[in-house]
């Protein structure tokens, strides 16, 4: 296969988004066809994962197939303008927070393990100690409380609160030390009264 001279294949480039602009499906084939080997290139090396290059580059020809009347050709070449939407997009994707599941992946799962028996913090309620514990809890400061919540009654690792809380693992660290510090003077003070 002969590959057009770079001028030649910028003006090929150029129209064929013009023909995207009035959604001519056929156009945008042969566009799609044209780039995506580069545009694919570009975004693996910048994601180095093929699943994600490979998702980022269907987000961007979606952009494209929308934006397309948006291209100005005076301003760069049609080459430029789709690399710059995939680094762009690449690059937002590389700072995404990535969870393991959310939304209705998390309910599906948590139904799964659900079971009747009692729990900890059922067992906590149940005790003599458990208002005495809510009263010492309230008395933290909120980031405190939520970390030692999700530790304790949720079993989260360190590591694990330092992601969900969306906080760096030290500061993590330091509320749930300095949490339980404060936890231990209280209930320590109302088991004396």
């Amino acid at each position: 296969m002969n590959r057009p001279a770079p001028d030649a294949l910028a003006a090929r480039l150029a129209e064929l988004l013009a023909q995207a602009a009035l959604k001519n499906q056929r156009a945008f084939a042969d566009l799609y066809r044209l780039t995506s080997p580069k545009l694919y290139g570009v975004a693996l090396r910048i994601l180095r994962r093929q699943d994600w290059a490979e998702e980022v580059l269907q987000e961007c020809y979606v952009s494209i197939w929308n934006h397309a009347g948006n291209y100005a050709v005076q301003k760069s070449a049609p080459l430029t303008w789709m690399t710059s939407i995939v680094r762009n997009r690449s690059l937002d994707w590389l700072r995404r927070p990535r969870q393991e599941a959310t939304g209705e992946e998390y309910d599906i799962a948590a139904e799964a393990w659900q079971d009747d028996s009692p729990g900890p913090m059922e067992h906590l309620l149940a005790s003599s100690e458990a208002a005495a514990l809510a009263r010492c809890l309230q008395q933290l400061e909120g980031k405190q409380r939520q970390s030692i919540m999700l530790a304790f009654f949720h079993g989260l690792s360190h590591s694990e609160l330092a992601g969900h809380m969306q906080q760096p693992l030290g500061t993590v660290k330091t509320w749930v030390r300095r949490g339980l510090e404060r936890l231990k003077g209280c209930l320590g003070a109302a088991a004396g009264t």
